[in-house]
């Protein structure tokens, strides 16, 4: 059989992305929604809005990037038509996540001593620290929810992301306006409120893909919910053998940004207003690359599964040209209409002004982070994880962070030092995973 045209290597990368990218959208839009509302209120909510989710998320993306290791798993499994497996495996998942939130869960609560060390503006730092004891008490449920969704986008089936995203997106902005603002009889909290809002808004998310997952016929073969089982060391063992080296390579990747964030916080409330509006929307274009990221190691895998690299390497690469192309588009709306995108989220002129010049560098990475998420993603479909996690210590840190530092506090750049030093993690990832991948389909494809 000849292998399938590129349009229709498209189509089906889009059609399996294109859930995961409105998911990924909407369950960001909670953050934005969260970032919008605390710019109405002042410069303080905005900036412990700012260090208090950069913190949460340094946390979250490495519990996420152990669980991707589901995703990656179950696909493959899928692929080789061993559904049972892949139903254990999830259970076996469910118990890793359980440890995961308990160790979120800790973290967040004790991040004042973290906030304390880096010399985050004291007002900023107060709120920000009870921002996060009120969003802690989501971890457990967005832990477990996480490894749901995995397993449904491992198995193929990547709508529910999609319909989570909306139950996230949806109950998010009445909560804001209830606990952030004081309406409905509920206390004004401001940015407090909005760490309540979230972590009530984790647990409808999980019961709702729950109740999905038992409900729908087309998740029966995986046998999921039919058997109770303890934690097995050897299973769990090799989930966190592959688990592991993606979540510490997207720990190190968010890290860039989370110390971006925590560094430019040291610089006081005005720079880290103006960092958090410029990032959030940065962070928002992201989510187009992240879906398109998890349908590509879905992709790859259950062609890796059925015994076909050629089909592996085809899905790869397409994936990563729709992934730049969208880089592509996103840089040029950017470059056309930065005061229209900062006007969304504060009226204060001297963040406004700020954060359109800080927009200009989020533009240069576009491509660059395009590339490297899609590549990232490719390389999970493999199981290819450690050389991967190496590269993102080279690339984000021994370049990105340590010369954004320098360039911020030695030479004086302010902000933009930063941005700088981001551009350049971000550049050097892309090259070396985007080159790997390339390089190893091509291996396993002719070897």
């Amino acid at each position: 059989m000849p292998p399938p045209s590129l349009g229709h290597e498209i189509r089906r990368t889009l059609v399996l992305a294109g859930p995961l990218v409105i998911g990924q959208v909407t369950n960001f839009g909670m953050n934005f929604v969260d970032t919008v509302m605390a710019g109405r209120i002042g410069t303080v909510d905005l900036g412990a809005i700012a260090v208090g989710s950069s913190i949460w998320a340094a946390g979250f993306l490495f519990v996420l990037g152990v669980l991707l290791a589901v995703s990656a798993t179950v696909s493959q499994l899928e692929g080789a038509g061993r559904r049972r497996q892949a139903g254990e495996f999830t259970r076996q998942a469910l118990w890793l996540a359980l440890a995961l939130a308990a160790g979120l869960f800790l973290a967040a609560r004790g991040a004042g001593v973290l906030m304390s060390a880096l010399g985050v503006e004291p007002a900023v730092a107060e709120l920000a620290a009870a921002y996060l004891r009120a969003i802690s008490w989501g971890a457990p449920a967005l832990c477990l929810m996480m490894t749901l969704r995995f397993f449904s986008e491992g198995a193929g089936y990547t709508r529910p992301t999609m319909y989570v995203g909306f139950i996230g997106i949806a109950l998010n902005i009445p909560l804001n306006y209830a606990l952030m603002f004081g309406n409905f009889g509920m206390p004004a909290l401001g940015a407090v409120g909005a760490g309540w809002a979230t972590a009530i808004v984790f647990w409808m998310q999980l019961l709702a893909l729950a109740a999905w997952i038992a409900w729908r016929p087309r998740y029966r073969p995986f046998a999921l919910y039919r058997r109770f089982s303890w934690p097995n060391r050897r299973e769990i063992g090799a989930l966190l053998k592959l688990g592991l080296p993606i979540g510490v390579m997207v720990f190190l990747e968010g890290g860039l940004f989370v110390g971006s964030a925590l560094l430019i916080g040291t610089l006081g409330a005005l720079p880290v207003a103006a960092h958090q509006v410029a990032m959030n929307y940065a962070g928002l274009m992201f989510m187009v690359p992240v879906g398109l990221s998890g349908a590509i190691t879905v992709r790859v895998g259950n062609a890796i599964g059925r015994g076909d690299p050629d089909g592996a390497r085809r899905a790869g690469l397409v994936g990563m040209g729709c992934a730049v192309t969208f880089g592509l588009v996103s840089a040029a709306v950017i470059f056309l209409v930065p005061e229209w995108i900062v006007a969304m989220y504060t009226n204060e002129p001297e963040v406004a002004s700020l954060a359109v010049n800080l927009l200009f560098f989020a533009a240069i990475f576009q491509l660059a982070d395009c590339l490297q998420a899609s590549a990232a993603g490719a390389l999970r479909g493999l199981k290819d994880t450690r050389v991967p996690m190496i590269y993102s210590v080279i690339a984000y840190w021994a370049v990105g962070m340590a010369s954004g530092w320098f360039l911020t506090f030695r030479l004086d750049w302010g902000p933009a030092g930063m941005w700088v030093g981001i551009i350049l993690g971000l550049s050097l990832a892309a090259v070396m995973l985007g080159g790997r991948f390339i390089r190893i389909s091509r291996l396993r494809a002719h070897g």
